[in-house]
């Protein structure tokens, strides 16, 4: 009997035979000869443990929290800095193994605090840190930025016993400075590929947070999103990605894009395991007031239910397909697995809204970024120089040889000429945003058809790098969620030619519950996620 996760591998593949010409019978099989060998990589004894099997080790006394970051940075040496070249790694924290001997002595002497005491966790390198490491965004102009308090995401791992292994790599300052850019490149940490095949686009903006879970140089990663920045690279990295409700996490400490959309998000090879992580997190900040609500939970893998999908209402948004018709198929085989699993499927559960606030999303951008980004900047330490946007501006020009090879900072400018966030247009837009977004979009769109969850193609498989001309980015689904502040949750879904797809759960404010519910047991029953081959190339 063929296993779910063989035919959705399978599948793929054959609807990718049948479209392009290639022969099913008597010709190559793509998935040998059509993807070419890959780069020959020692094994490696932590590939694909969860958190849970990493416990256990260290409970056994097989591991120590330093056995295992030694491990992960022997990983990170071997693929990131010779072998594949990932760059996922901007740096890697030179305080790693001092802080893994002290949790493994707190964890003989008291015990542990929890399930993430003495495990490696990356995270993006606009997450700031008041250690050693620097807090850039990838920037050269912050590379000498030290963050003068921890963010509240960092604070909030080190309360827990998690071990800060490095900062990732990511499109430099989070995707938004140039129209052309390449997804995972940035002036500090150079180009970031996707381990599956190399020369293909990690997709951004947590590249780095992507590429280092996915090809195991980490246990787990932190990243953020304003739009897709969690949730595709998850995909294209066949992760696990949880994008939360704006204000579950705090924002402070994190170098800004836009305070109505900025988020940190959990990346993983598991449900289970960005669940946990997504728990360590949450909190009410003083320094950030969309915390104040105080709806984060400290623990969601109580709503981990191998049977969640039973009686569903899943609604597909059959609005957001269309792009790949690959991708379409592999994800009419998920929505198969959901209906065997017991989910109710309504079809055309579209957002009527799509595609009528792009223009006023990037119009907010542009204002946020320019008033967030100033604020961020004004309370650096005295090593950073271009303390505006303005200065940074001035600083890409100066610096254009190392920092704008390849594009430019079309953005910057267009951010740098905005006004206040006192002006009508802006204030007009946002108010189009959460209006468009939220009550004429998800949840017009859930209330009408009765739902639990919205489904669509988190997004297409991963591109060719290409420094000279950007991204070709196909399609995808992550614009409403972003927009309305809503949490999505992107789950391996399978794949084609090896290039993995995910399928985005997306729901209303704070129904992360329901949605790691849906995810997981999606998870359970098609275990699409396939372990990264790094392939140089899809060769044909």
């Amino acid at each position: 009997m063929m296993k779910r996760r063989d035919f959705l591998h399978v599948g793929a593949l054959g609807g990718a035979v049948a479209l392009t010409g290639l022969s099913g019978c008597g010709g190559r099989s793509p998935e040998t000869s059509s993807l070419g060998p890959s780069v020959a990589t020692q094994p490696f004894e932590l590939e694909e443990m969860t958190l849970s099997e990493l416990q256990s080790g260290m409970e056994s006394g097989r591991y120590t929290a330093r056995s295992i970051t030694e491990r992960y940075l022997g990983r990170i040496d071997e693929l990131d800095r010779k072998g594949p070249l990932l760059r996922a790694f901007i740096e890697v924290n030179p305080e790693a193994l001092e802080i893994a001997d002290a949790l493994d002595k707190e964890r003989s002497e008291k015990g542990v605090r929890g399930p993430l005491h003495g495990i490696p966790v990356a995270v993006k390198d606009n997450i700031g840190t008041a250690d050693r490491m620097h807090t850039s965004a990838g920037s050269l102009a912050l590379a000498n930025s030290i963050a003068p308090k921890d963010s509240f995401v960092a604070q909030k791992l080190r309360e827990v016993g998690a071990i800060i292994l490095g900062k990732t790599n990511l499109s430099e300052w989070a995707n938004f400075r140039s129209t052309r850019s390449s997804s995972g490149w940035s002036g500090r940490g150079g180009q970031t590929r996707n381990p599956y095949i190399l020369d293909r686009s990690p997709c951004g903006s947590s590249s780095g947070s992507g590429v280092a879970a996915s090809a195991n140089l980490c246990a787990i990663a932190i990243g953020t999103e304003t739009d897709g920045s969690v949730v595709c690279p998850s995909s294209a990295n066949g992760l696990v990605g949880i994008k939360p409700t704006l204000g579950l996490i705090s924002r402070a400490g994190i170098v800004p894009l836009a305070h109505s959309q900025d988020t940190a998000g959990t990346m993983a090879r598991t449900v289970t395991d960005a669940a946990i992580l997504l728990g360590a997190l949450t909190g009410a900040d003083p320094r950030d007031s969309a915390t104040s609500a105080g709806r984060g939970l400290s623990d969601y893998t109580r709503f981990l239910d191998i049977d969640g999908l039973k009686g569903a209402r899943i609604g597909v948004m059959r609005n957001y397909f269309g792009f790949h018709e690959i991708v379409d198929a592999v994800i009419g085989q998920a929505i198969e697995a959901m209906n065997d699993a017991g989910a109710e499927i309504i079809e055309n559960a579209n957002i009527e809204t799509r595609g009528k606030f792009s223009d006023s999303e990037f119009d907010v951008l542009l204002y946020e970024f320019k008033a967030d980004l100033n604020a961020y900047l004004a309370g650096l330490n005295a090593d950073v120089s271009a303390r505006t946007l303005e200065k940074l501006i001035n600083f890409n020009e100066a610096h254009r040889e190392e920092e704008m090879p390849y594009f430019g900072q079309e953005i910057f400018i267009k951010a740098q000429e905005k006004g206040s966030l006192s002006d009508n247009s802006y204030l007009d837009a946002l108010e189009k945003n959460h209006r468009q977004s939220r009550d004429e979009g998800i949840d017009a769109t859930l209330k009408k058809h009765r739902l639990d969850a919205l489904i669509a193609p988190t997004g297409g498989p991963a591109w060719t790098i290409d420094v000279i001309n950007g991204d070709h980015f196909g399609g995808g689904s992550s614009e409403p969620a972003a927009v309305a502040g809503y949490p999505n949750i992107t789950v391996p879904a399978g794949d084609v030619f090896g290039l993995p797809i995910g399928l985005s759960f997306i729901g209303s404010a704070y129904s992360e519950p329901m949605l790691i519910k849906l995810a997981f047991a999606f998870e359970q029953a098609t275990k699409a996620r396939n372990i990264p081959r790094f392939l140089p190339t899809l060769a044909i």
